[in-house]
């Protein structure tokens, strides 16, 4: 098993081995609570898209939406009207977009895949959402260091991901099993984060974290 000097998401350097499930073998960050998958283990970029395009999300599904809906209900009721946000890990059918913009704002996408726009991460944001996006994050502590700075004073980050349980054995845990997904949060996680980042934090139901920019004086 690889030791790791420090967390990939939070950058702690207390990491401790916490499980190897069929041949992988994962970390868990005693700062942050973070899971993280060996990064010799991480899958290349061609073996994450070839599971991604097995994915059938269409932005007209009913029952897609509704899933969506777990994240767009919250960030709706706090955002201002005519709001410009990002879609950030859109992914092929942008339903999560189409939703917002249905609800009146703007919205930019920007996946490394399937909207691979430069121009769309040299913007500043109202908002921005991740849907089902950060367990797939080879460097998350980048990543959201980004994400905060892609954010206007008082503009929101939405995440939804499922929160590891802590009740239940974690190499049966069905959102493991995805190839692709390499870090697991817990509440406790977007609680650090927000706090490294001087966001607000507001946790929802349905595995969402609300994570606010603070407004510059």
């Amino acid at each position: 098993m690889q030791d790791a000097s420090s967390c990939r998401v939070c950058r702690a350097a207390r990491l401790r081995p916490f499980d190897t499930v069929a041949g992988r073998d994962y970390f868990e960050c005693q700062r942050c609570l973070a899971v993280l998958l060996d990064p010799s283990q991480l899958p290349t970029r061609a073996q994450e898209r070839a599971h991604y395009d097995l994915h059938q999300n269409e932005v007209s599904d009913p029952r897609y939406r509704e899933f969506l809906s777990r994240l767009a209900q919250p960030l709706l009721a706090r955002l201002s009207p005519g709001s410009h946000g990002l879609d950030y890990g859109c992914g092929p059918g942008p339903a999560l977009a189409a939703m917002l913009r249905e609800a009146g704002h703007s919205v930019a996408l920007y996946d490394p895949e399937y909207a691979a726009d430069p121009g769309a991460l040299e913007q500043r944001y109202d908002f921005i959402t991740c849907s089902e996006v950060v367990e797939h994050f080879h460097r998350p502590g980048d990543e959201f260091e980004r994400l905060v700075g892609l954010l206007r004073g008082g503009g929101w980050l939405a995440i939804m991901t499922a929160f590891r349980p802590t009740d239940r054995d974690f190499g049966s845990w069905y959102y493991r099993r995805d190839p692709t997904h390499v870090v697991f949060y817990q509440a406790a996680t977007f609680r650090v984060l927000a706090g490294d980042h001087g966001l607000g934090c507001v946790l929802a139901e349905g595995d969402v974290a609300l994570l606010r920019k603070v407004r510059r004086p």
